[in-house]
């Protein structure tokens, strides 16, 4: 048998006397239940053979010493109780209640007695929570939170990426993976290579209000981002945000990413995002799953295997991600697009609308509702326009009046121009026209009406052409300009190489003489 201080003999003996159970002692003492069990039975010996005697022998219990006089002190703010008790329940704090006492009771105690004294009044209920169970499939949470440091690639810097982690709430299973950059793609993809993972889809997603998942949130009607909505209309899952400020509504993803940070990722070093994603899925394979589940008692992985039939089927093809802007519709029913013209009735003209544009094609949706309008394959060449001949309009507009106004003060053969232009291609060859009286702001109008009557003649009707004349005219004119001018000379009267005047007059007179004896004799010759 272990021999104990006398001073934790006599508490044993104490505790023992007292009809105090063993494994009580045990929990009060610290001391081992098996030495405990051995002073109970030298105590039952001791009592059968000669309670009370002792024997000398050095390992025999001591007489238990007299009980210590306990004093009770009693609070200087005793005789006041009720007075701090009725200024509690009006939620006054200690100070103020203080202050009262001292000014209307003759309180001669101190603040701190007051303050330890109406502590001990107030009743501190512990905050509860309220434990939600959910079905096999039903609900999943996402939340960002922070990875292990990783080098930045090109560089010797280390930072932390972002760590996005997927939770299945009723098996507690996880999906984690890091990203250096977030946006509302990368979050919609993030959802998608989750549920890829799992094998199916919950049928809500429980997340925070950060912006790459909601624009506005909202307790009954959150609005989220376009890409995001759809993604999870394409796998047929509901999203709902949690209330802001309230991390209780998806405590379990908050622990999941706890437990990543503080059990996986602790004190780790990665050379690239990849590496940590590789070890990550196969700390989730080898260790987060096969765990016993606190709460839950059971196997992760077990109660995995039970949700997965549960899930939603995951569809045949992918999201098919694309970005949305809004455009406004011109004067010739067209919305602009990467220097391309797509048709957008029956929307208005002026009005504002959706331009969804994917990777091989746009949609054209309006702008309240989102209902589809029109739909087009992306062109191929920058200019294109993509209008049917029946849906071109040839009646002008105000805006054609205005145009053809301007043309008409560049030039005659510029205003002939800009109006077959319009009669041919119509409204969709408005910008075509003011891109002709667009040159005037750079290109002299004579130049610019040169061209286009050069243009006409050539039966070429584009602007790139105009443009083309306007620039060579512009550079043939500069080179006159630049050319050397000759000087004109002052006229000389004597000089050795100069004859005298009357040599001139006698060949003129000479040649005179010939002229008229060659008239004459042709007229002698005649009939």
């Amino acid at each position: 048998m272990n021999v104990l201080k006398p001073n934790r003999q006599t508490t044993i003996r104490t505790l023992l006397e007292a009809k105090t159970s063993q494994r009580d002692i045990e929990r009060l003492t610290g001391i081992d239940r098996k030495t405990i069990r051995s002073y109970q039975k030298r105590l039952d010996a001791e009592q059968a053979n000669s309670p009370g005697v002792a024997t000398g022998s050095p390992d025999q219990i001591p007489p238990p010493r007299p009980p210590a006089v306990v004093r009770v002190t009693v609070s200087a703010c005793e005789p006041h109780r009720a007075f701090i008790e009725a200024q509690l329940r009006l939620k006054r704090n200690y100070m103020a209640i203080y202050q009262d006492l001292v000014d209307r009771h003759g309180f001669g105690g101190k603040y701190n007695s007051v303050k330890r004294f109406a502590g001990g009044l107030i009743s501190r209920e512990p905050a509860q929570f309220d434990r939600l169970e959910f079905a096999p499939g039903e609900e999943a949470q996402v939340d960002y939170g922070e990875g292990a440091l990783t080098r930045v690639p090109g560089t010797e810097r280390y930072r932390k990426p972002r760590l996005f982690v997927m939770t299945l709430r009723y098996s507690r299973r996880s999906f984690r993976r890091v990203v250096w950059k977030s946006s509302q793609e990368a979050w919609a993809r993030l959802h998608e290579a989750a549920w890829r993972y799992f094998g199916g889809a919950t049928r809500y997603v429980v997340l925070d209000n950060l912006k790459e998942g909601v624009i506005k949130p909202d307790l009954y009607e959150p609005e989220l981002n376009a890409v995001y909505a759809a993604t999870l209309a394409h796998y047929g899952v509901v999203g709902d945000p949690a209330r802001v400020r309230d991390p209780d509504r998806k405590g379990t993803v908050e622990n999941a990413i706890g437990h990543t940070q503080a059990t996986a990722l602790k004190g780790r070093r990665f050379e690239t995002i990849e590496e940590q994603n590789e070890f990550l899925e196969h700390w989730e394979t080898k260790w987060a799953a096969p765990r016993i589940h606190g709460s839950a008692r059971r196997q992760v992985e077990a109660m995995f295997q039970e949700e997965r039939p549960h899930l939603l089927a995951l569809p045949l093809t992918g999201m098919q991600y694309f970005t949305q802007e809004q455009r406004t519709v011109y004067d010739d029913s067209c919305v602009q697009v990467g220097f391309s013209s797509y048709a957008a009735r029956p929307a208005a003209i002026g009005s504002l609308v959706l331009v969804r544009l994917f990777e091989h094609r746009l949609e054209i949706r309006n702008i309240r509702t989102h209902a589809l309008i029109r739909t087009h394959e992306l062109a191929a060449r920058p200019g294109t326009v993509v209008l049917p001949e029946a849906e071109r309009i040839f009646n002008p507009s105000r805006e054609t009046q205005r145009i053809l106004n301007q043309a008409k003060a560049i030039g005659a053969a510029t205003h002939k121009l800009c109006e077959t232009l319009f009669e041919r291609e119509g409204r969709v060859g408005q910008r075509k026209l003011w891109g002709i009286v667009g040159l005037a702001r750079r290109f002299p109008r004579r130049l610019i009406d040169s061209a286009c009557e050069r243009a006409m003649t050539e039966g070429v009707y584009s602007y790139q052409h105009v443009k083309a004349l306007t620039e060579r005219l512009l550079a043939e004119a500069l080179v006159l300009m630049d050319a050397p001018v000759q000087i004109e000379l002052p006229l000389t009267q004597s000089h050795p190489l100069i004859r005298p005047g009357d040599d001139y007059a006698d060949l003129f007179t000479l040649g005179a003489k010939q002229s008229a004896a060659l008239t004459s004799t042709q007229e002698g010759v005649s009939p």
